[in-house]
């Protein structure tokens, strides 16, 4: 999948300079390059399991400090905080409010981008985005009823249209395709490519499956600690074009 590149002369919406990650200096996880995320992009971070993917989500998404290096997120330099509503996160745990319903939950990612978040009352902006997020995700028949009820991957698109109801500029999902049949998968995956490329955002996407990263992708992070590249001596993220 890609997507010309031509958008690589505006603003990156993610941009990431000497960054090492992990949790211990003395141990790092993954050594990460220099690397740009334009608008209208998609990246896959994919690799053996346990190799530090979730962690480099996360810590893009400033969930996790960085060991050393600097990212800048949506004109903002971490560890500051971007602007309110501008990045969607869909973590591997859903966050869901499972007591509550499929509306509920979205309106919480609609009105996470509300000029006005203590309002008592949603406006119909964002009831709008909210009906349209769960329209994309085919889940208007279930649109009351309570989170617990719902399949895996039924949950999965919730927590989905939750992320798209925010009107994003960055969508960070991990593994948000699993549990979900082929038929399914290529619907969420091809709702969200369009909102990616028609609204000028960005996704960056955990993916285990190295075929499926690479037909989504326009580019891919592939972290190798020795078991892709044996002459390696130490965990590396290497940029890949599919």
């Amino acid at each position: 999948m890609s997507n010309n590149n031509e958008n690589q002369d505006s603003e990156p919406i993610v941009s990431l300079r000497g960054l090492t990650i992990g949790f211990d200096h003395n141990n790092p996880l993954v050594n990460v390059p220099d690397l740009n995320i334009f608008p209208g992009e998609i990246v896959a971070i994919t690799g053996a399991s346990g190799v530090g993917k979730t962690t480099l989500l996360r810590t893009i998404a400033g969930l996790v400090s960085p060991i050393s290096g600097t990212l800048e997120v949506c004109n903002t330099t971490l560890p500051d905080s971007p602007p309110r509503g501008s990045i969607g996160y869909i973590p591997q745990r859903l966050g869901l409010i499972h007591h509550a319903s499929v509306k509920h939950n979205v309106m919480l990612g609609a009105r996470a981008g509300h000029t006005n978040p203590h309002a008592i009352t949603p406006s119909s902006e964002s009831i709008s985005r909210a009906n349209d997020a769960i329209e994309r995700m085919s889940l208007t028949d279930k649109i009351d009823e309570p989170i617990r009820r719902l399949s895996g991957g039924q949950q999965r698109r919730v927590a989905t249209a939750r992320s798209l109801a925010q009107s994003p500029r960055l969508i960070m999902a991990d593994e948000f395709l699993s549990e979900l049949d082929e038929e399914t998968l290529n619907s969420v995956l091809s709702e969200v490519t369009e909102y990616v490329r028609s609204n000028q955002a960005a996704l960056i996407v955990v993916e285990h499956d190295f075929s499926r990263a690479r037909s989504m992708a326009d580019r891919m992070l592939v972290i190798d600690d020795g078991r892709v590249n044996p002459f390696i001596s130490e965990t590396t993220a290497l940029e890949v074009n599919p």
